[in-house]
């Protein structure tokens, strides 16, 4: 995986971010999600970095990137704080525009880069996510069984000392196989650091806390994504039976979308990256 890539760990004013980057042609950016790094992305990367250059970072707070302070209502673990970050750090390489796109939580940043920064947001891909707001707006005793963590996560310590108690216990779903051995073992070294733990759920508590008050002012003003969108899902997840179709939900918060499901589980980068990447491909535009 990466193949020709560099890692480089890259300063921004909120801290350091750990990047992979490679290929030519226009940027895009590749955010992961929970409890993943950038490493999730490889094969996908692989696919795509003929014709793009693919940037690949940890999302604060996650893996080596850096640790957002804490605040009271976890606003520097926002997405609005991460995706200001991100925009720095695309700028750094060079980047004044640029496609991205998010997987799970990292797909909720891509939504609010391309919110609050719809000049540098060329096309934006969301996969297996809608907006805060609309998880919260729309839960009921389905969403509460099934995604429980997401109020788990939001309660003070607790979350931290369950999974730190037993990193392995608690994530009983990674697989090597699927992975692939170097992404597996970044991982694993990730999961086992308590500081790391503590970023990961911060970003859950920012969700509960500040992030749907952004999406709620948004709504409220009328605000929508302005770029293109194209929203997947994977067809051996839940996200579209619990709320339907997904698309549906989404051309309330952009103004041209449009999305399809994707033969896979929940982690489509490392299971099904052929379809996931040519599927990108095709929207971002063929280089």
């Amino acid at each position: 995986m990466f193949d020709g890539f560099t890692l480089d760990a890259i300063d921004t004013a909120a801290g350091s971010l750990r990047v992979r980057h490679g290929g030519s042609g226009p940027a895009v950016l590749l955010l992961h999600g929970h409890p993943r790094t950038h490493m999730t992305w490889g094969k996908a990367a692989d696919f795509l970095s003929s014709g793009y250059h693919v940037v690949c970072p940890d999302l604060p707070g996650f893996g080596r990137s850096y640790q957002p302070g804490d605040a009271p209502d976890s606003s520097n673990s926002s997405k609005r704080a991460k995706a200001h970050a991100l925009v720095e750090l695309m700028k750094r390489l060079g980047h004044e525009s640029f496609f991205v796109a998010g997987h799970d939580r990292g797909s909720l940043t891509a939504f609010r880069m391309a919110m609050d920064h719809p000049a540098c947001v060329r096309k934006l891909v969301i996969v297996d996510a809608i907006p805060v707001i609309e998880h919260l707006e729309r839960a009921d005793w389905t969403f509460a069984r099934d995604w429980y963590h997401w109020f788990f996560f939001a309660q003070p310590e607790k979350p931290e000392r369950a999974i730190s108690a037993d990193p392995l216990a608690w994530y009983d779903k990674l697989s090597p196989r699927l992975m692939g051995s170097e992404a597996y073992d970044d991982l694993l070294d990730v999961i086992r650091d308590p500081v790391v733990i503590h970023g990961m759920i911060e970003d859950y508590r920012a969700g509960l806390s500040i992030d749907h008050l952004h999406d709620s002012a948004d709504r409220d003003a009328g605000r929508k994504v302005t770029c293109p969108m194209l929203c997947l899902w994977s067809l051996r997840d839940d996200l579209e039976k619990i709320y339907g179709d997904p698309v549906a939900i989404w051309r309330s918060w952009a103004d041209d979308v449009r999305g399809f499901g994707i033969e896979s589980g929940h982690h489509v980068a490392e299971e099904n990256p052929y379809s996931l990447s040519r599927a990108m491909r095709e929207f971002f535009g063929a280089h």
